[in-house]
């Protein structure tokens, strides 16, 4: 294999040439059962003959995932004149490998990770609840800035449609009660 690359021949109107030998000549790519190899020499001899030429065909790279804080500092590279000296000035050191990290972000692109959510059920409140026809239980829950014991679900998922999460940092300032509760880790992305 030509150093791990794949190659195309593609013709001034777009077309790519099928390589799968069942068929000779250009089509659109949709229609191409096989548009590349591995054969660097294949290729560049086949878009001579035709008077077209030889194009690299390159994965894109995965997007970085960065913290809503690294996230901040790229975007804020996006409108500096000398970016890598604004992500050098504002990241963590070197030895960290930050500065890598957000330099890869600003030229590949970025993510921002969602931070862990958490539904937290108040142990020994379980009950048969026949107004909503199920098994119940209380949840502790974050409201306008304080916690309350009393949100009512019908288990984990129905916890988490009522938006009753919670992200660690939320437990890690909440009152002794509340980070006496076993968390449980949920997937709300539906939210």
């Amino acid at each position: 294999m030509s150093e791990e690359k794949l190659y195309a021949v593609k013709n001034d109107e777009g077309k790519y040439w099928d390589f799968s030998g069942k068929v000779t000549g250009f089509w659109a790519r949709s229609e191409v059962e096989v548009p590349a190899t591995d054969d660097k020499d294949l290729a560049s001899a086949l878009a001579v003959d035709c008077g077209d030429c030889v194009v690299t065909l390159v994965e894109e790279p995965k997007k970085v995932v960065l913290t809503k804080e690294q996230a901040e500092i790229v975007e804020g590279a996006r409108d500096k004149t000398y970016p890598a000296t604004y992500i050098s000035n504002n990241s963590d050191s070197e030895a960290s490998g930050e500065e890598k990290l957000l330099m890869n972000a600003y030229v590949n692109g970025w993510t921002v990770e969602k931070p862990k959510r958490y539904v937290l059920p108040m142990p020994g409140t379980d009950y048969h609840n026949y107004q909503m026809h199920g098994n119940a239980q209380y949840y502790a829950v974050k409201g306008t800035g304080s916690w309350r014991p009393d949100a009512i679900a019908l288990g984990t998922d129905d916890a988490v449609k009522h938006g009753y999460t919670v992200t660690q940092s939320d437990i890690d300032a909440a009152p002794a009660w509340v980070k006496a509760i076993k968390p449980l880790e949920v997937n709300d992305d539906e939210q």
